[in-house]
């Protein structure tokens, strides 16, 4: 699905190509410093200490997607700059593309980079050595975490919809929101491998985050509905 989107929404404009790397690189950029925190936190501390060890993981998750949502911010500005720029050299006075699309494709960007290093991960556990659930845990490891990989990529591009909409419109609370959604999501990954406990919430936030950001889009309940019964 994250492949898709790639292909017929953004592969065909080199100025979507260009927002899109770049909201990729402040994703990396984010990961890359609240990795280094939480490496320092961890040899700092006790490595015998496993109640600390647990709770020094999940501020590193929660710091992890604190620093990701100022990025997003930081990403913003620089991309309201950059239409500022656009509308300056356009002989018509427009930019060629919206805050709307802008958005759109910066999720996208976050997104997919969420989704490699996920992958990544996966990839590392799945060369081994070992069998998956042969101590009696979920053998259901892989699959579950690609729907969960998935549901990332989705819900990325819509927190940035529903981001640069609040910055936009001066909403904080709709910022507010998006921050609270990635902290719960992020969050649930700490009930594994009870993976009910992450998976369903997760879906339901997305479902719920996709309906916002559609709404906000400008789409209606009509349109919808003409689109799924194939209606012009």
């Amino acid at each position: 699905p994250a492949f898709g989107l790639f292909i017929f929404t953004i592969a065909r404009d080199p100025l979507r190509i260009i927002i899109l790397i770049a909201g990729a690189f402040f994703w990396l950029v984010s990961l890359l410093l609240s990795s280094l925190i939480w490496f320092i936190a961890v040899k700092a501390s006790d490595p015998q200490d496993e109640r600390l060890q647990k709770g020094l993981l999940i501020f590193g998750v929660m710091f992890s997607v604190l620093l990701q949502e100022a990025f997003r911010f930081l990403y913003y500005k620089l991309l309201r700059k950059a239409i500022e720029g656009l509308v300056a050299l356009s002989e018509d006075g427009c930019s060629p593309i919206s805050i709307q699309q802008m958005a759109y494709v910066a999720g996208v960007g976050f997104g997919l980079m969420s989704g490699a290093f996920s992958m990544i991960n996966l990839l590392a556990d799945a060369l081994g050595p070992g069998t998956v659930g042969i101590h009696g845990d979920s053998q259901l490891y892989f699959l579950t975490s690609a729907f969960m990989t998935m549901v990332l990529i989705f819900l990325h591009t819509f927190w940035g919809i529903l981001f640069f909409h609040g910055c936009e419109h001066r909403r904080w609370w709709e910022i507010a929101a998006v921050v609270i959604m990635h902290l719960t999501v992020s969050g649930s990954s700490v009930c594994n491998p009870l993976y009910v406990g992450s998976l369903v919430p997760s879906y339901l936030l997305m479902a719920a985050a996709a309906a916002w950001a559609y709404l906000l889009s400008g789409g209606s309940a009509q349109n919808l509905r003409r689109f799924l019964l194939c209606k012009c």
